[in-house]
């Protein structure tokens, strides 16, 4: 079904789009240092969408249900950029800047339902390069098979130990699909880190499991009740998809980078590939795990020059030991990145997979 928006939904949709484009911008380069030359950098894209949302406060048209979406994604976009103004004055402030960011899944969460339905989110859900690709358009907003889309089991907010899933729209099961999990940062969600990656496994065809923790982080000292819940959602998620056994990546984020280490050196990972992102990592990791599993494992190491929390002399390290180890090491530093995850490498990573 395809919907047009119509005054003045229109009018709040495309500055909500861009609202959240530069959120997305800010999130990329925050850097503590450097946060106000963001912030100027992004400007005000915020003002229009204020505007528009103003002239919504008298509900009542067609497209209820549209404008309710609409209206919940403009709100979390405003939250956030009213979070990020006040970030500096307050005492945490590096703090205040990450929790006024935890709105934008939440406005992504509000917007994606309607992907299928509005030509302009659609778009929104798909990487630029295929923004204006007929066919992947159509493909990503025709659902094909039941069950696809985004779906969370246990996984409502606050919650731990739950597991959000997406399957693209377009899947079929006369083909193995490969298979992203993707683990959030210390005290994160999988609700909130599904949207890191939702759009490049919507344009390029990947299924995506994006866990939650089952403690306030990933159980990288003492009693390991993370490992046992990850190979239990994953085997769920292999009995209804069909998965190809060949490119299962684990990658994560911070602490959930740091967690690719610990659960996928295990002999019994069920993973083929492994991506950790400004991550920290100890060298008795390296001796522990076994020389069989190290073997040609492939691993790719993404780390950012700026890291103000895990040095980059850290992952250089990691990169040697590994090597040393016998692993198959990418490694990957980016000069502008600061502890932040970077969406524009899910792309590398996945044509990374894809050579298996």
């Amino acid at each position: 079904m395809s919907i047009t928006v119509t005054d003045p939904l229109a009018a709040l949709l495309q500055p909500l789009l861009r609202s959240l484009d530069m959120l997305g911008f800010i999130a990329r380069h925050f850097h503590p240092p450097e946060f106000g030359a963001v912030m100027e950098a992004a400007g005000t894209p915020d003002q229009d969408l204020r505007a528009a949302r103003m002239a919504l406060e008298s509900p009542g048209d067609e497209l209820s249900g549209v404008r309710a979406r609409l209206v919940a994604a403009g709100d979390a976009v405003l939250a956030a950029f009213d979070g990020l103004r006040k970030a500096p004055a307050e005492p945490d402030g590096v703090r205040a800047v990450f929790r006024a960011l935890r709105h934008v899944p939440r406005a992504k969460e509000a917007l994606y339902p309607l992907a299928c339905a509005v030509l302009e989110i659609d778009r929104f859900f798909l990487t630029p390069v295929l923004r204006d690709d007929a066919d992947a358009l159509v493909r990503a907003a025709t659902p094909s098979a039941e069950g696809t889309g985004v779906t969370h089991v246990d996984n409502e907010p606050g919650s731990r130990g739950g597991w959000s899933l997406y399957v693209p729209e377009f899947y079929t099961p006369d083909r193995a699909w490969p298979l992203v999990v993707a683990l959030h940062g210390g005290s994160g969600s999988g609700r909130n880190f599904l949207w890191s990656w939702l759009r490049d496994a919507r344009s390029f065809g990947a299924i995506l499991i994006a866990p939650t923790a089952t403690g306030p982080t990933w159980a990288l000292m003492g009693e390991d009740s993370d490992t046992p819940n990850l190979n239990r959602i994953v085997d769920t998620v292999r009995s209804r998809w069909n998965i190809d056994a060949s490119r299962m990546l684990l990658t994560g984020m911070s602490d959930g980078g740091t967690f690719c280490y610990v659960t996928g050196l295990e002999d019994a990972s069920p993973f083929t590939h492994l991506a950790p992102v400004a991550a920290t990592f100890h060298p008795l990791m390296a001796e522990m795990a076994s020389p069989e599993r190290l073997r040609g494992l492939p691993i790719h190491l993404v780390h950012g020059v700026l890291d103000w929390m895990f040095p980059v002399e850290i992952a250089r390290q990691t990169h040697r030991l590994l090597a040393a180890a016998g692993a198959d090491v990418a490694y990957r530093e980016l000069d502008d990145l600061s502890h932040c995850y970077p969406d524009e490498i899910n792309a590398v990573l996945l044509a990374w997979l894809g050579k298996a």
